[in-house]
């Protein structure tokens, strides 16, 4: 209830009025059925426009610390979180990424969409980065069809490390379903899992016009001159999946 009251009658019509989304491609998003978003990530506010636009309730997990916070700040985040439909999970120990992956797999069993940034994290410059295999791993195990999203510049609305935001008209780009159930049964191949994310990853290059990064984002965080711009790699050409033969 809280989510439908944020989005229809509270926040999402302040932020359709000033923020006047431009969405291509929307209607690619099924209207029924389980659906996995995956999205670049360029900024905080990306979780509040995409699920914005959509006809349909989206689901995306978040670490349990945001629901946990004390005083009026994290009253306002734990409100936040749950009227959008975030779902908890604790990311603290080894099995952190698994446990978001089960939560997303009920979400998609269920019939709803489940909303993923493949990178994992925010991009901390712009760029599009390698994409972790969990987004294939998640399809391969929902059988769930992949929608790629390019948020266009949100990054610009909300620069990194910045509280304020600037007045901009949001635009996003929604691209064609992609679809895996030709892999049905392996996922925990390594070599399959990448090869569907090289393909999700490279669509939403192709969405996005964002020059595309051979390196985990993570990585480049924590080691500034992973990828400094004049050793990025050019962008791959469109990476097929794996032939699968008897």
């Amino acid at each position: 209830m809280l989510y439908w009251l944020l989005k229809w009658v509270f926040l999402g019509p302040l932020l359709r009025v000033v923020f006047r989304p431009r969405v291509e491609g929307l209607a690619n998003v099924p209207a029924t059925g389980p659906v996995i978003l995956a999205s670049n990530h360029l900024s905080f506010s990306d979780s509040i426009f995409m699920p914005l636009i959509m006809r349909r309730k989206v689901t995306f997990v978040a670490k349990a610390e945001y629901f946990t916070g004390k005083g009026i700040k994290g009253w306002f985040m734990k409100a936040f979180f749950a009227g959008t439909g975030t779902i908890p999970v604790d990311r603290s120990g080894g099995r952190a990424a698994r446990a978001a992956l089960d939560t997303q797999l009920r979400v998609l069993r269920a019939g709803n969409i489940a909303g993923i940034y493949p990178e994992g994290t925010r991009s901390p410059d712009g760029r599009l980065y390698r994409g972790k295999t969990g987004v294939a791993r998640l399809a391969l195990e929902s059988g769930a069809p992949v929608v790629p999203i390019a948020m266009l510049n949100t990054d610009d609305i909300q620069p990194t490390g910045k509280l304020m935001w600037k007045i901009r008209r949001v635009r996003i780009n929604v691209g064609e379903p992609l679809e895996f159930s030709r892999y049905a049964g392996m996922a925990g191949d390594r070599y399959v899992e990448r090869a569907i994310t090289d393909q999700i990853m490279y669509r939403i290059m192709e969405l996005s016009g964002r020059e595309y990064v051979d390196v985990y984002a993570a990585k480049l965080k924590t080691a500034p001159t992973a990828a400094a711009p004049s050793e990025t790699p050019a962008a791959p050409a469109a990476p097929p999946a794996p032939e699968i033969t008897a």
